[in-house]
This record gives structure tokens, C-alpha cells and sequence, in this order.
């Protein structure tokens, strides 16, 4: 949790993190170590949803899953957000951790565990806005709710604007993603 010491070195988790079964997810956030629970069907089909709609959109980006950011103000947390949007092959060539620079948009579909309120709601949107990227796009199964933090601010981290539409609505994502999603479908993928 934020606000305690580290559990570890960046550096020793990245060793961790490297050593883990690929079945294993681990973040390192604000110096404490998580575990991300695995993609479920519907929490997958939602992905797999946006992933559609920006190839349809911005064939020019990419959708990527999984992919492993430095984030925070320091660099010293590490995330793996469900999905990155970049341009194109932007990440080729990385190693299994990104800096941030040219994401355009960093997306987390909340799973149901206990997790998700601290880590999706609360210290993922102040590294990502520390971190300075763009936009971040919660689509909350929990609440029905899709939120779209623009204009991070790196110095106290997080984002200065949210928007929040629920399921059904028109959301769109400004620049410099420049989409517009009908989410009416996103119903069918909730318990």
C-alpha cells in the first residue's frame, strides 16, 4: 500500500517478476507487490471489444496487452495494464518493461477481486497521470460505469478531468486518441 516502505528494490522485483510462471501477472505499485488476476471471459471479450473498435477507428495504433510500464513520477512502480495504445510497433524491440513515453492511453477493466478499488480506482490513475500519460480509460464492471481521466498532472500525479458514462452511453476518448465508442454491448460482459 502507499505510504508504507518498500517491500524491495525495483530492481529485485524486476527479478522476481522475470522468474515468475507465465501464469503469474506481478505489478510492483507504490513499493508493494500484487498479484493481477488473471483475465476472465467477459473481462478478456471486453478487450477484445476496445481492441476492434480502435483497429476500426486508428488502424495506425495499436492495442497492446499486457504490456509492462515504469510508472509514477520515479519510474520505481511497475504496472501491467490490461491494454496500452501506442502507435504502431512502438513497443518493438522493448524488454518486458516500457517507459510510458508515446502511450497514448493505458486501459484497466476491473476484475472481481478485493484489489480493485485500491489498485484500478485509486493508485493506478496517480502513476499513470504521474507517469504523464494521456489518457486513462477505466471501464468499471463493478459500478457499469466507464471513466475517462484526461489532462495528468505529473507533479502531484493522477488527472486533472474525469468523465463518467455508464454502460449504453457514447464515450468518447478525446485526442490524442480521438474515438468515439457506443458501450451498449458492454451490458452483456458484467455479473
Amino acid at each position: 500500500m502507499a505510504g508504507h516502505a518498500p517491500q524491495m528494490s525495483v530492481e529485485e522485483f524486476e527479478t522476481i517478476a522475470h522468474a515468475a510462471p507465465r501464469t503469474v501477472t506481478l505489478e510492483f505499485m507504490g513499493g508493494q507487490v500484487g498479484v493481477k488476476k488473471g483475465m476472465d471471459g467477459d473481462r478478456s471479450t471486453v478487450v477484445s471489444w476496445l481492441a476492434r473498435r480502435c483497429m476500426q477507428s486508428r488502424p495506425e495504433l495499436d492495442l497492446c496487452y499486457g504490456r509492462g510500464l515504469r510508472v509514477d513520477a520515479y519510474r520505481r512502480s511497475r504496472a501491467r495494464p490490461d491494454a496500452v495504445l501506442a502507435p504502431e510497433a512502438h513497443f518493438a524491440g522493448h524488454g518486458a518493461w516500457s517507459d510510458p513515453d508515446g502511450a497514448l492511453m493505458v486501459v484497466e477493466v476491473t476484475s472481481y477481486d478485493p484489489d480493485t478499488d485500491r489498485l484500478a480506482r485509486h493508485e493506478k490513475p496517480g502513476a499513470y497521470g504521474q507517469a504523464g500519460i494521456p489518457l486513462y480509460f477505466l471501464i468499471d464492471r463493478d459500478s457499469r460505469t466507464l471513466k475517462v481521466h484526461t489532462h495528468p498532472d505529473r507533479r502531484i500525479g493522477g488527472y486533472r478531468d474525469v468523465r463518467v458514462a455508464k454502460f449504453g452511453e457514447t464515450v468518447t476518448l478525446p485526442d490524442p486518441v480521438g474515438i468515439e465508442l457506443d458501450t451498449e454491448i458492454l451490458e452483456n460482459y458484467v455479473r
